[in-house]
């Protein structure tokens, strides 16, 4: 996402709300509740950083309780990617990371560029189909 940012010339005020009008499915109703219980004004005001953090613990929690019980690097990796996505997790184990915030990172990467590539093909396909039915 952070790449995102830099092309799309996204000020740092308004990461979150950039990032947020991304989110479908389970993120949107999640995000949709987060709103609702802190107030519009508060969820907005906060970092890109501490939304991230948030989201991490929502949506990869065996990354973060694989490491308080492992003391390992390797067997931190193997337990990270064990939990991963099935549609990331062959890319990730493929890099062979010696480390786990190595593995984090290309966790991270690999899912923003398949959001990405959603949220294009959602563009094309609304196009495509608003195209059609003006004609």
């Amino acid at each position: 996402m952070e790449s995102v940012f830099h092309i799309s010339g996204c000020v740092i005020e308004n990461q979150v709300k950039f990032a947020t009008c991304t989110m479908l499915d389970a993120a949107l109703i999640w995000w949709n509740g987060h709103l609702r219980t802190l107030g519009h004004d508060a969820a907005y005001a906060m970092t890109w950083k501490t939304l991230k953090k948030k989201m991490t613990n929502k949506y990869c929690p065996r990354a973060l309780i694989c490491t308080k019980f492992v003391s390992d690097e390797k067997e931190k990796v193997d337990k990270y990617i064990g939990g991963l996505l099935d549609n990331i997790y062959e890319n990730v184990i493929s890099a062979r990371s010696k480390t786990l915030d190595e593995a984090i990172e290309l966790a991270n990467d690999l899912m923003d560029q398949k959001l990405r590539t959603y949220a294009k093909r959602q563009t094309e396909s609304k196009r495509k189909f608003n195209n059609n039915n003006q004609a």
